[in-house]
């Protein structure tokens, strides 16, 4: 018997037709993923008006852009104003927002100075005794307040399939039976996760959770793990929540979430197959295999498949 997800995803990732050369406009936070977006979007022709999130985004970014607008996280309005004069009407997001730091690193006022429409925007979400700082609810609130202005939040991935991993293993080396029990283990527990909104990775070894992501990300997850884990040997998973919303806070590994794995005393990383992007797939790839860190991207078939053969295997 074989189980599917397909219809548990909010994919939001269907190729977006895009006028010849028009402006597409990025939202780019910490790491390399704004800067391959960039990349991909000037190899299709289009001008790329990027709004660099200031504390986040890395300079880099202007190297890769057309127009570049450094802004704190809480001049929306002049954000939106930025994408309108430079007439764009499909925008991406791409790249980390250290959500911690943002919203318990001190006074939001005093620190971030949200203009009218932030605070509109975000204001029922993070003041008063309904508060709800859920991602998915923060997220959701940006994509109305865009729309609402005529603009539309696409996916990276739509704009740029490319980026999406495709199943099977990637590395030379490959995962032990026990490694295999960990990795289908750690996305059952992954994906519960995600689907309570606290985060998209887990380690784990000897069917032993580890230690799990929440607000503070997965390479703080990497590093707890190596922590609490001395003598290594390892598995991360990282998995797409359910009814992911592809349009943000898509998986994504690389060659930083590489080394940090080998660093921390771990052997494996487990991806979920078309819902995990791979950052510069060739580097990524050469350097786990120097490391001897093992790479596999299982699909949620394959794992349904492999419970119930253990289930049947049990029951026999």
């Amino acid at each position: 018997m074989t189980h599917s997800n397909q219809t548990d995803t909010i994919r939001h990732d269907a190729p977006v037709e895009l006028a010849p050369g028009s402006p597409v406009g990025l939202v780019a936070g910490w790491g390399r993923f704004p800067i391959t977006v960039a990349e991909k979007l000037q190899a299709s022709g289009h001008r790329v008006v990027c709004v660099a999130i200031t504390g986040h985004a890395g300079e880099e970014i202007e190297a890769v852009c057309d127009r570049v607008l450094w802004s704190g996280v809480g001049r929306f309005g002049k954000h939106l104003r930025f994408f309108k004069r430079e007439q764009v009407h499909h925008v991406t997001m791409a790249g980390k927002l250290f959500k911690s730091d943002l919203l318990y690193g001190g006074s939001l006022l005093l620190r971030h100075l949200p203009d009218l429409t932030c605070v509109r925007t975000f204001g029922p979400l993070l003041i008063g005794r309904n508060k709800d700082a859920r991602d998915d609810r923060l997220l959701t609130a940006v994509i109305d307040t865009y729309q609402n202005n005529q603009i539309e939040i696409c996916s990276a991935t739509s704009l740029a399939p490319e980026l999406l991993v495709k199943p099977g293993q990637l590395t030379r080396r490959t995962l032990s039976p026990g490694t295999t029990r960990d990795a289908h283990f750690g996305w059952q527990i992954a994906k519960t996760m995600g689907g309570l909104d606290i985060g998209q990775a887990v380690a784990i070894k000897d069917g032993t959770v580890i230690a799990v992501e929440a607000i503070e990300g997965t390479d703080a997850c990497i590093a707890r793990a190596g922590q609490l884990c001395k003598r290594g040997g390892w598995t991360l998973v990282k998995v797409s929540k359910p009814n992911q919303d592809m349009r943000f806070d898509v998986p994504t590994i690389g060659t930083q979430t590489v080394q940090n794995v080998a660093d921390a005393g771990g052997v494996a990383i487990a991806i979920e197959a078309d819902r995990t992007i791979l950052l510069d797939h060739d580097d990524t790839i050469r350097l786990a295999d120097r490391l001897g860190v093992a790479i596999v991207s299982i699909s949620a078939d394959q794992v349904a498949n492999a419970n119930d053969a253990t289930r049947f295997a049990n029951a026999s």
